[in-house]
C-alpha cells in the first residue's frame, strides 16, 4: 500500500496507520496477539486504568537504515524497563518474547509508514499496558490489555541541533523522593503538565526539576534525563531514585566509555551547574537537546552558545544517529532487525 505523506515535514504528532496490536491478560495468562485496524478500543467504565492510574508505557523507534533494512533501537531495554514498571504498579509484566513478537508484527504491518532513509524520520513505537478490568475499590485489576501502536515521526531538529533555554520552577515537583519517578507511568507526566505549560508561557521550551526534598540537587528535565559535560570533558548524569533510567542516557554513556571519556553517575548539586561546559537533555524523541541557559528566578546561568550546540553533545548526537541509521558500526548489537 502506497502511503502519501510529506516525509520531510512529519513533526512529532500522532497519525493513524494501518493499525496496532493488542493482547489481553486474564486468569493468569496472556492471550494471543491480535492486529487491530481501528484506532479505538472498547473499555469498561470502571477500568482500573481510568480510576486509579494503573498503567505504564514505553517509547522507542524503528529506523529505515542506509541499506534499506528496518531496525528497532534497543527494544530489549524497553521491554526490561516496562517489566520493572509493571511490577511496581502491580500489573503482569509483558514477557520479552511477547514484547518482541508484538514489535515485529506491528512494524511489519506498518512497513509503509516507516519514513525513508535520508528524511531524518523514524517510526515511533508506543507500547502501553493498562488495567482494563473493572475495579471500584483501590486494588489491582483482574485483567489487563497490552497495546503496541506506531506512528511516523519526523526529525525533531531540522537543520541541526538547536540549543534551548530551560527554567527551574521551585513551586513544582515532578516526583516524590520515594515515589514512582523511576518508572514510566503516566502519572509522572501528568504531574509535570501544569509546570510545563507555565514554562512555555514564559518562553522556555523545557523545565528542569530539582530534588523534591531539598531543591538543592539536579534531577531531570520534564521528559528527559539531565547530562552535563565538565570542562575536563567528562560526562556526568544524575543519580536519583526519582529519575527514570533513560535508554538514551545509557547509550550516550556507553559511547563515551568506548571513546575513553570519563563518565559519572552521581548526585549533581545545583551549585555545580556553572562548572559544566555543556548541558543537555536526552531522551528517545530527540536524542539530545542542548541547553544553553538555565534560569531560576533572578539566577541566570549561561552555559553555552544560543546559536550552536557544544562540540561533545553534537558529536554524541551524530554518533547515535549514525548507529541508528546504519551509517556507523553497531558494535554493541543495539539495533534489532525487523523484516519490514
Amino acid at each position: 500500500m502506497a502511503v502519501s505523506l510529506d516525509w520531510n515535514n512529519l513533526g512529532f504528532k500522532y497519525r493513524d496507520t494501518a493499525g496496532h496490536v493488542e493482547c489481553v491478560w486474564k486468569d493468569g495468562a496472556w492471550g494471543p496477539l491480535q492486529f487491530v485496524a481501528e484506532p479505538w478500543m472498547r473499555m469498561h467504565i470502571a477500568a482500573a486504568c481510568l480510576h486509579y492510574g494503573q498503567e505504564c508505557f514505553e517509547g522507542l523507534k524503528v529506523f529505515r537504515r542506509k541499506d534499506g533494512t528496518a531496525a528497532a533501537f534497543r527494544p530489549l531495554d524497553n521491554a526490561a524497563r516496562m517489566q520493572r514498571t509493571a511490577i511496581r504498579t502491580c500489573m503482569p509484566p509483558v514477557p520479552t518474547e511477547l514484547f518482541l513478537d508484538a514489535l515485529k508484527l506491528v512494524v511489519s504491518k506498518n512497513a509503509d509508514y516507516i519514513p525513508p532513509y535520508g528524511t531524518g524520520g523514524s517510526l515511533y513505537v508506543r507500547p502501553l499496558l493498562i488495567g482494563t478490568g473493572a475495579q471500584i475499590g483501590v486494588a489491582p485489576a483482574d485483567s489487563y490489555t497490552f497495546i503496541m501502536l506506531v506512528t511516523p515521526a519526523g526529525a525533531y531538529y531540522k537543520g541541526g541541533l538547536k540549543p534551548v533555554r530551560a527554567v527551574i520552577l521551585d513551586d513544582y515537583d515532578r516526583a516524590a523522593p520515594l515515589g514512582m519517578g523511576d518508572v514510566k507511568v503516566g502519572g509522572n507526566y501528568a504531574a509535570s503538565i501544569f509546570a510545563h505549560e507555565k514554562a512555555k508561557s514564559q518562553g522556555f521550551p523545557v523545565e528542569l526539576y530539582l530534588d523534591a526534598k531539598s531543591h538543592t540537587y539536579v534531577e531531570e528535565f520534564a521528559t528527559s534525563n539531565f547530562l552535563g559535560i565538565k570542562k575536563d570533558g567528562s560526562y556526568v548524569t544524575t543519580n536519583s531514585r526519582s529519575v527514570l533510567p533513560s535508554v538514551t542516557n545509557l547509550t550516550l554513556r556507553q559511547i563515551c566509555e568506548d571513546e575513553g571519556r570519563k563518565t559519572e553517575v552521581r548526585p549533581v548539586p545545583y551549585s555545580e551547574l556553572p562548572e559544566f561546559a555543556e548541558v543537555a537533555a536526552c531522551g528517545t524523541a530527540v536524542v539530545v537537546t542542548p541547553v544553553w541557559q538555565i534560569v531560576r528566578g533572578d539566577d541566570v546561568l549561561t552555559l553555552g552558545d544560543p546559536e550552536k550546540p557544544g562540540p561533545v553533545v553534537s558529536a554524541l548526537f551524530e554518533k547515535v544517529q549514525g548507529i541508528q541509521y546504519g551509517e556507523l558500526p553497531d558494535t554493541h548489537g543495539w539495533c534489532y532487525a525487523i523484516e519490514a
